[in-house]
């Protein structure tokens, strides 16, 4: 298994030149190891010292896997920085995520609350994967998407709250464009405008009907 892991790097990464310089250099592959070690721990319920075994981890790596996470074969994080993983995750075989993403819970619910990524899953920069949901069987997520939401197999899906945009290789919507996200703050003010408009029409219908009493006196 550790060979994969190392192997999986030259797959995916064209950067990658040596053994030497991917074994050593390599704060992805470190985190991965790290984590074999602490989950094999936790499963033996030194949750303590998985834990340690984690926090250093994630002191010299940047990146927090909890020790309970269930990973698979040929995981890959590119570069790695700002990753964290909860405890009730599962992932998948050959699964790459990259930096700034985090896999995780979006209250204090116990149990399953973490995501499940199944096989050959792709994560980009900065998406947040939140809740016990599934990310199916080969499916992308888009860098910066939130998803809340379960995604179907072979699928790809963007924004915030993410969006199914391609299944099975067909788009799914046209009309998503990334640059008119709404505005809280612009929607509020225009409702406030509506209102005084509202206000203000009612006022001069009432100074019309005073008018004319005055003109019937």
């Amino acid at each position: 298994m550790l060979k994969e892991d190392v192997n999986v790097v030259f797959d995916q990464d064209p950067a990658a030149r040596t053994y030497f310089e991917v074994i050593l250099t390599y704060s992805g592959l470190h985190a991965i190891w790290a984590h074999r070690l602490a989950h094999a721990f936790y499963r033996k319920k030194f949750f303590f010292l998985a834990r340690i075994i984690s926090q250093i981890s994630r002191f010299l790596t940047g990146i927090e896997i909890h020790p309970g996470a269930k990973i698979g074969q040929r995981f890959f994080i590119d570069h790695g920085m700002g990753v964290v993983i909860g405890e009730t995750c599962e992932i998948g075989d050959n699964v790459t995520i990259f930096q700034g993403v985090t896999l995780g819970g979006t209250g204090k619910e116990r149990g399953k609350r973490h995501p499940t990524l199944k096989d050959n899953v792709l994560v980009a920069t900065g998406a947040k994967v939140l809740g016990s949901i599934t990310i199916g069987e080969s499916s992308k997520v888009g860098a910066g998407s939130v998803v809340l939401h379960d995604v179907p197999s072979h699928s790809t899906v963007v924004g915030i709250p993410g969006r199914v945009v391609v299944q099975n290789g067909e788009r799914v919507r046209n009309d998503l464009d990334h640059h008119k996200l709404p505005d809280p703050v612009s929607e509020i003010l225009k409702e406030m405008e509506r209102e005084i408009n509202k206000l203000r029409k009612e006022v001069n219908e009432l100074k019309g009907v005073n008018t004319n009493d005055d003109q019937h006196l």
